[in-house]
């Protein structure tokens, strides 16, 4: 399974690699104002992954570190939701 794994990564990175040896052309980016960047094309493709990943980071962060305080906290049982306040002829609350 080890090198299966490795044959993989491998197969992957000479994909990427070709791909990236086939669009070397420049490209010009036109951005705001009149200016413009002239790149080539893997360059511009990397950039946009780069401030892709970061923007996707940086809109998960938020809820991750809201889930991991929440992780935390120690859980409280409140009476109305145990199981030891209802008495023995008294149905159960309702929700699960």
């Amino acid at each position: 399974m080890k090198y299966l794994s490795w044959l993989l990564k491998a197969a992957i990175f000479l994909t990427v690699f070709a791909f990236a040896l086939n669009n070397q052309g420049d490209v010009r980016l036109h951005l705001f104002f009149g200016a413009y960047w002239d790149a080539p094309l893997v360059l511009v493709v990397l950039v946009a992954l780069a401030i892709g990943v970061f923007l996707g980071i940086a809109v998960m962060v938020p809820p991750w570190l809201r889930a991991r305080k929440a992780a935390r906290l120690p859980r409280t049982e409140t009476p109305a939701t145990s199981a030891q306040a209802t008495s023995p002829g008294e149905p159960p609350p309702h929700g699960i």
